[in-house]
């Protein structure tokens, strides 16, 4: 667990819901999983029932594994344990893939000791005509156990708990409601495409889940940051239904730190309690003062400092010129147009090493595509410098081609085997067995092998031809396809030694200088968090070779986020030009363009995305009174 303050009169004034911060999703889970544990034991060491009332989705989805490896370990005994989902689709099926009392079944329930007959899920595949009596009964089974006596929430993008969604009312029950449009943007990879998403579903209702004994909320990553701060320290609304758990006497938000990012003790602690000046608050704190008042860092004066909570700052180290100066030279150090070190250069205030002068690096892509769209412009930097440059992809990206895009494929091979007399029995049966199950795929269904072997196939041709516009040797393109990733469904299975090793022997081999990761766990679906954990585990296994010490690690973002400002430590610009050839980098992936799979709430293609956000990177460094670039990729070293 990271940082609890010190002095909570001061805190309480922000938060108004107790909050736990963790540095990690794992010890998140763990510390969840473990209450829960000690609640169901306390309870049936007397001989008393335990009703939990349970989410579904990615978030809780480790909490359930590690209840799982309780009950398997420590013999955690759930015969007496009552649960009730908190909501359902409406019109799914039990066995429909998206329901989420088969997600129960998959992720929890046959794992375990619990009765059948004790777990309770709303019904998504009722008649219209019964759905007030089917959700009235629910809540009088509810109440026959004697209420809920935990109750676990994740928060939606939108605020949502369950699927009460914003203007919710605080007394509302077990009901049929319209899901947001944000909701379902959300929930869109999970059925193939927004289209196929239900427009309704059954949920227990705020007054319901306030009811509950205690009540436990999880949040986790970059994308929650924002609704976490508005339901922790904005006002009660229905526009944030998670607000209303600002009325509940027993109530907890258990996050990491991503999703933890824009609390103000986190992103301006100076706000809340008294902190210790170091170098990088103090960047945090003026670079914060400076976006605040909408002046460049050099115009920044005393009384600026003085009416924005900063005095203590001024008291420690005077004037605030010596203090903008200082602020202003960090800022501009990290401004590099030699990302690989300039040789023969002075680099005592460079981001980079300026020896050796021609490095070896190695560029880790989740998908076939992170690299181009996050650090295209780098990447080509690097080449053209004289670097030798390597790029590995992790996985083979097949979940993100449409369907429809296999099958132009499929027929085009085929189309021209036959022409050509090119027919090869093996590849006949691949494409054969792809073609014939595309004919009868359900939403969201999981691919068979061979159809993910052709959406492989094209992800590969694609990665390939942006590697010769770049002009990187095909011996430097690694795909790796890291065996974790191919379930043929969006959810990935855990890391194992296989992917670990992998990517060990990949990094041993060439010996790198310099280590490019994806650090963005903006991801909506989880592959870069385990492409990262996988590139950690192994740069901590070879950390005793002696290669390693001349090895530096940086960390780039995706499609999604930036860095902020003041944690940023190498700021690579582009001109007009190398935008450009960045953007025609990443018009290789045809694949991913126009039509995406997972395109998720944001309707811009990736190339849109990537350049509005290198341009934004770009204007912040101008805002604090830096100089004017067309666009900037930003790195953040990781000390390893």
């Amino acid at each position: 667990m990271v940082n609890e303050t010190t002095s909570p009169r001061r805190l309480l004034s922000f938060e108004k819901i107790d909050t736990l911060i963790y540095t990690s999703v794992e010890e998140v889970c763990n510390a969840v999983a473990n209450e829960i544990a000690a609640l169901i034991t306390s309870k049936n060491t007397v001989g008393q029932r335990t009703v939990l009332g349970l989410a579904t989705g990615a978030t809780p989805r480790k909490v359930y594994t590690a209840l799982i490896r309780l009950h398997k370990e420590q013999g955690l005994n759930f015969e007496n344990v009552v649960v009730f989902n908190l909501d359902e689709y409406f019109g799914l099926q039990p066995d429909a893939i998206q329901s989420y009392g088969r997600f129960m079944n998959e992720n929890l329930f046959n794992h375990i000791n619990i009765k059948k007959q004790n777990c309770f899920i709303p019904q998504g595949d009722i008649n219209p005509e019964d759905v007030k009596k089917h959700c009235e009964a629910y809540e009088q089974k509810v109440a026959s156990f004697g209420g809920i006596d935990f109750q676990l929430l994740c928060i939606g993008r939108n605020g949502h708990i369950g699927f009460n969604e914003p203007g919710s009312h605080v007394s509302s029950v077990t009901r049929l409601i319209t899901l947001d449009n944000l909701t379902r943007f959300d929930a869109a990879y999970q059925f193939g495409g927004l289209a196929n998403v239900p427009r309704k579903a059954i949920t227990m209702g705020i007054g319901s889940i306030l009811k509950a004994k205690r009540i436990v909320l999880l949040a986790w990553g970059d994308a929650k940051a924002n609704i976490v701060k508005e339901a922790v320290e904005g006002p009660v609304t229905e526009f944030v239904p998670a607000s209303y758990l600002q009325g509940h006497q027993n109530v907890q938000f258990v996050l990491d730190e991503s999703s933890s990012a824009e609390l103000t003790r986190i992103k301006t602690p100076w706000l809340t309690d008294d902190v210790f000046w170091n170098k990088n608050l103090i960047k945090k704190a003026v670079t914060n003062l400076s976006f605040t008042l909408q002046k460049s860092i050099l115009k920044l004066t005393n009384n600026n400092y003085n009416q924005n909570g900063l005095s203590d700052l001024l008291a420690l180290y005077g004037q605030a010129y010596d203090i903008n100066i200082e602020v202003f030279n960090q800022l501009q150090h990290t401004i590099t147009g030699w990302p690989g070190g300039k040789p023969n250069a002075e680099d005592t205030h460079r981001p980079e090493r300026a020896n050796p002068a021609k490095k070896r690096v190695l560029i880790f892509s989740p998908h076939p595509d992170d690299d181009i769209i996050s650090m295209g412009g780098t990447f080509q930097r690097l080449l053209d410098q004289g670097h030798d440059v390597h790029v590995a992809y992790q996985t083979s990206g097949n979940i993100a081609v449409a369907d429809d895009e296999a099958l132009r494929f499929i027929e085009f091979v085929k189309d021209y085997n036959e022409q050509f007399n090119l027919k090869s029995e093996d590849t006949e049966k691949m494409y054969d067995d792809a073609l014939a199950f595309l004919k009868v795929k359900r939403n969201g269904e999981k691919d068979i092998p061979a159809l993910r072997q052709v959406k492989g196939t094209i992800r590969k041709g694609e990665a390939k031809n942006t590697c010769r516009f770049v002009g990187l040797p095909p011996e430097n393109a690694h795909f790796l396809n890291m065996p974790f990733y191919e379930t043929g469904l969006v959810e990935k299975n855990e890391l194992r030694e296989e992917d670990y090793n992998i990517i060990e022997k990949l990094i041993q081999q060439i010996q790198p200088h310099q280590i490019y990761a994806a650090g963005d766990l903006a991801d909506p679906h989880g592959t870069h968090r385990v492409c990262l954990d996988a590139v950690f585990e192994a740069v901590k296994r070879l950390k005793p070779q002696p290669f390693m010490n001349d090895c530096w690690l940086w960390l780039y973002k995706g499609a999604w986020a930036e860095w902020d400002i003041d944690i940023i430590e190498m700021a690579v610009p582009m001109s007009p030009d190398q935008v450009l050839k960045k953007r025609n980098g990443i018009f290789k992936h045809q694949s991913q363009k126009d039509g995406v799979v997972f395109q998720g709430a944001d309707s811009r293609e990736f190339w849109k995305r990537a350049e509005e956000r290198n341009k934004a990177t770009a204007d912040l460094y101008n805002k604090l009174g830096l100089a004017e670039y067309a666009a900037m990729e930003a790195f953040v070293r990781w000390r390893f």
